[in-house]
Order: structure tokens, then sequence, then C-alpha cells
């Protein structure tokens, strides 16, 4: 038994010193696989994180066709509202065009009213005016300063007779022959037959009543080196004032000139500007405005300087000498048809006639004759 045990011994203390010196080849191999291992862990944690990263990545991904989608939208709707703004404003245009076209056919039919009532008054106050022709001549040279600056203003006379006027009404004509004699004929006549067709009419000739009417001269002198101004400003200290204009009509390049004196009336805003040379006062009259600077830039009105006088002021009623005024014939032809069976009528010399030179019926409405001075009685 003790020899058996020996052995055994034996062979554990041998295979002891054999597992001795294998250790530190173990331990090697445990601290490879330690590193094999952290090396693993290592590996693992990098594949994690990347996993990680992928996840977030793929999220990303994910989300932006979504956000894409949402901006898409958001865009899309700020569009439609912009379009519903234009349109909005496209029909606010549309309306404001409206407006303004019924607010300019409107001022169109008031400027066309008022033209025709300028013509009408045109006509109504028109004045005939003839200009004779003269002979002139040279006489003498200007002699002094004085005299040279009343020559240099622009002078004329004026001629204004009224025309007198007289109402034709309804039944009523106006009859002028080219002879006085034959008007005075007719004058002398209580009534006169006319026969129109079937139909004889008596009318009666009688003489215009005109009423009084006037005439009159205007003498006027334009100045060509003043002129007038008004609306300059009133809280400005005078001789501050007067420099101000001084400095802004002289200047060429607002049109003015070299000035030859100032005068301006603080309390109303208004004075006369003289330059030295002409041309440049009937520039500025033309323009109507002018700027001054006055601390701030106001325009003022221009004008020309002008005076007039009203001389040989008459008052006379004439009486027409070759019109006669027919009245009493009655509404029984057209009106156009009477007038010439009136016209035929008094063209017979067997009818105490002579040769008509215009003649004008009225049926039922009223109108208002002008006469003006006989020029072939003028003439003769």
């Amino acid at each position: 038994m003790m020899q058996t045990g020996t052995k055994i011994e034996g062979i554990s203390v041998a295979k002891l010193h054999s597992s001795n010196d294998k250790l530190p080849e173990a331990m090697k191999e445990l601290d490879k696989w330690k590193k094999l291992c952290e090396l693993a862990d290592l590996e693992k944690s990098t594949l994690l994180l990347q996993s990680m990263d992928s996840e977030a990545e793929k999220k990303q991904i994910q989300k932006e066709p979504a956000d894409l989608i949402e901006a898409q939208e958001q865009l899309k709707e700020k569009f439609i509202e912009k379009m519903q703004g234009i349109q909005k404003e496209n029909t606010d245009l549309e309306k404001t065009i409206q407006d303004l076209s019924r607010k300019l056919q409107k001022l169109q039919q008031e400027l066309e009213a008022k033209q025709a009532e300028t013509t009408s008054l045109q006509q109504r106050f028109k004045i005939r005016v003839v200009i004779p022709e003269k002979r002139v001549k040279f006489t003498e040279a200007v002699k002094d300063e004085e005299e040279y600056e009343e020559y240099q203003n622009i002078k004329g006379i004026f001629t204004i007779t009224q025309r007198p006027s007289f109402v034709l009404r309804g039944g009523q004509a106006l009859i002028t022959f080219e002879e006085e004699k034959v008007a005075d004929q007719i004058l002398r006549l209580a009534k006169c037959s006319v026969a129109c067709d079937t139909v004889k009419m008596d009318v009666k000739p009688r003489q215009i009543p005109l009423g009084p009417s006037v005439k009159f001269e205007v003498h006027l002198e334009v100045s060509k080196r003043t002129i007038k101004f008004s609306q300059a400003p009133l809280n400005q200290d005078e001789d501050r004032m007067r420099d101000r204009l001084e400095i802004s009509f002289s200047k060429p390049s607002q049109g003015g000139g070299e000035l030859d004196r100032v005068d301006y009336d603080k309390k109303t805003g208004t004075g006369i500007i003289t330059f030295l040379k002409t041309g440049v006062a009937e520039n500025l009259s033309l323009k109507r405005k002018h700027c001054v600077n006055a601390g701030r830039e106001v325009m003022v009105d221009v004008a020309p300087s002008y005076d007039f006088q009203l001389k040989k002021f008459q008052t006379f009623s004439g009486v027409p000498k070759r019109t006669v005024l027919l009245d009493g014939i009655r509404d029984e032809l057209d009106e156009e048809d009477l007038q010439d069976h009136l016209e035929i009528h008094f063209q017979k010399p067997s009818n105490y006639g002579g040769e008509v030179e215009t003649i004008k019926y009225i049926s039922k409405k009223e109108l208002t004759a002008f006469f003006s001075e006989d020029l072939s009685e003028m003439e003769a």
C-alpha cells in the first residue's frame, strides 16, 4: 500500500511541475484573450454607436420628407394667401378704375356743358371789332429816356359797342330788305294780306322797339418792363422779403433778369417788379407763377402790369331802318313753308315789297335777335 501511494505522489509531483511550466503560457494566453475581449467589447461599442448613429440618420432621413411636405404645405398656404391678397388688390384696383372712369366721364360731361355754355356766352356777348388800316410815317427820333420808355410800352385803343337785342316771340317774324325805302313802304301799311296755299292771313308790319345801348373806348397801356406779383408771405420782415424778391426775380435760371426797382407792400403781400430790359417781364407774365425763396420755397402769382382808361362813353338808341317786325302770324303751315310764303309775298313790288336780304319766322318758341351797325350805310 505504501509503495503504491508513493508512486502516485511521484506522478502528482511530476504533473505539478509540468503544470507550473505551462502557467506563464496560460497567463499570456489569458492576457491575449483579455485583450481580444477588450477589442471585441470596443468593436461592439463602436458597432453599437454606429448602429445608434445609423438609427438617428435613418430617423432623420425619415423625418426629412415629412419636413419637406410640411414646408411645402406652408409654402402652399402662403402662396394661396398671397394670391388672395393679389386678387383682392386687383379687385380694389378695378373698382378704383371704374370709379375714376365714372368721375372722368362726369367731368367730361361737365366740361362739354361748360364749353357749350362758354360758346353760347361768347356768341351772346360777342364784340365785333373792325380794325381800320392806318398809314404811318417816321416823324422824329426819341429825344430823352422818359420818352423812350413811353414808346417801349404796348398801347391799344378798343371801341366797345353793346349790340342791341330784340326778343322774337311765337307768331312773329323779322324781315330785312336790301333798301330802306322798301321797309318804309311796308311800315306805312296797316296790314298785309299774305296768301299761303288755300289760306289767307293778315299780318301787321311794325317798327322794332330797341332798348338803349352803350358805346365806349378802352385805352390800354401794357408795360414791357414791369410786372405785378401777389400771394407773397406776410410773416416775413419787409426789408428781408424785399431782398428775397430781388434775388429770386433777378436769377436768369428762373427766367429773371437785372432789376431796376422792387416795390413791396407787406400788408397785402403784393408788389411791382421793374426790370432794366424789356422781354423779361413778358416771359415771366406768361408763366403766371414764380418761385421765391423766403426761408422756404413759395410760389407767387405773376401778372402783367397795365393801365387802362374808359373814354368816349356814349349811350344811344338805334332804330333799324331796313328791318320790319311782322306780327299776328297764325300757325297754319309748317314753319319753313310759312316763312317761304312770307318771303315770296314781300319780294313782289306789287305788294309794295322788294329784294329780301334775310327773314326769320318762329311759330311758338322765343328767339333773341341781335342787331349791329349797318355797314352798308357806313360805307355809303
